[in-house]
């Protein structure tokens, strides 16, 4: 693809301030809209099964938002079929409008000649058929959800409902214990909205142009990574996306911007707050590298003796930075920080105040510090936890 003349030069900085407001974390935060105006924002929220202070999809709000409510997010996404779940970034909360433009997804699945479970002879048939005369239910209520206790043994009606939410058919409309609970789709999505008519093209010009605007500024490859779209999908309708061609100052490749992102430069609060591994800011690690000069890796899956921040490191974003991380658990009403890595003194009251803000909202009235890599900021960090936890 013959790259366009850039319409903007932005330095760094410039650009690292325009991704930080794109992504609600430059400026005040809009409460009136709450965790739907996040979740629209943002186009895509990333759900995760690891739960250490909370679920990926909780921490994402709380960080732009501050203390608001777990079980207000969960009725935020859920009720009135505000939105759905389905393979965007990964297993991703999206606002229900967008339901017309994963058409290109659907139909991909649709004709995909290869799987990795087998569906059984008439198991498709017969869970949308107890759907319809039973639904919403989980993979349990339709039957079982594995035949062994392998993660990946999934019994014949949970191969079947899952190939009908990924052609469209059935829909996740709640996460209830963290299992999918399924409905079909033509009682869940709104009736404007339950149609297949969009060209592939369409599809992607919008999901193309919805990324360049949750990001603010990014590379084909970031624009590409938000929705997992292929470099080509990006190149064949980023001309048409609404975004314009600009060149970041130590990128190295060119970029696309939100034009309505170079209006006006960012300006206000920025806010001070644990972050989740998976959240949009930071979720591809070669972006967060290039704009924030932060080598970022959920290590959860290394082993143990092989970890180098944690089991679920959270990165601290502070004054438009990330100056440190921390790997939390609880006990009881503790808060444990197991690891904190700062990045130099000046770090320890963003840190400090990270945590104290993190344990008041999970109900903790205490913050324990295990282990701090610099040893010399260990005793700073413990006196001003003492200070902001009063």
């Amino acid at each position: 693809m013959t790259t366009p003349r850039p319409t903007a030069e932005l330095s760094a900085d410039e650009a690292r301030r325009i991704a930080l407001r794109a992504q609600g974390f430059l400026g005040a935060p809009d409460r009136r809209s709450g965790v739907r105006g996040v979740l629209r924002h943002l186009g895509a929220v990333q759900l995760d099964t690891i739960s250490v202070l909370a679920r990926s999809h909780e921490l994402v709000p709380y960080a732009r938002l501050g203390a608001v409510g777990r079980g207000t997010v969960e009725e935020a996404y859920w009720r009135d079929t505000h939105s759905f779940e389905y393979w965007s970034h990964a297993a991703c909360i999206l606002p229900i409008e967008e339901w017309p433009h994963f058409a290109f997804r659907r139909r991909a699945y649709r004709n995909r000649p290869h799987w990795n479970h087998a569906l059984p002879d008439g198991a498709y048939d017969q869970v949308v058929k107890q759907l319809r005369a039973e639904g919403p239910l989980t993979a349990t209520e339709l039957g079982g959800a594995k035949k062994t206790n392998d993660w990946w043994d999934w019994s014949g009606s949970k191969v079947a409902v899952e190939r009908a939410l990924m052609y469209g058919e059935v829909v996740c409309v709640e996460r209830r214990g963290w299992k999918r609970v399924y409905d079909l789709a033509e009682r869940a999505v709104p009736q404007e909205l339950l149609h297949d008519e969009l060209d592939d093209t369409e599809c992607l010009r919008r999901l193309v142009g919805l990324a360049g605007r949750s990001l603010g500024v990014g590379t084909r490859a970031d624009i590409a990574d938000y929705h997992r779209l292929k470099g080509e999908q990006v190149d064949a309708v980023i001309a048409d996306s609404g975004l314009v061609p600009v060149r970041v100052e130590g990128w190295g490749k060119p970029a696309w911007a939100d034009p309505a992102a170079l209006e006006t430069p960012p300006r206000g609060r920025h806010r001070t707050t644990l972050l989740s591994p998976f959240d949009s800011l930071i979720w591809e690690r070669a972006r967060t590298e290039r704009i924030f000069g932060f080598t970022h890796r959920l290590e959860a899956y290394v082993p143990k003796q092989k970890r180098v921040y944690g089991y679920f490191a959270m990165p601290v974003l502070a004054g438009g930075r990330l100056v440190g991380r921390v790997d939390p658990a609880r006990e009881g009403r503790t808060l444990v920080a197991k690891q904190v890595t700062l990045d130099g003194p000046k770090a320890v009251p963003a840190v400090a105040q990270a945590l104290a803000e993190a344990a008041t909202w999970v109900d903790c009235t205490d913050v324990r510090v295990e282990r701090v890599d610099s040893p010399d900021l260990r005793e700073p960090l413990a006196r001003e936890l003492t200070r902001v936890l009063g």
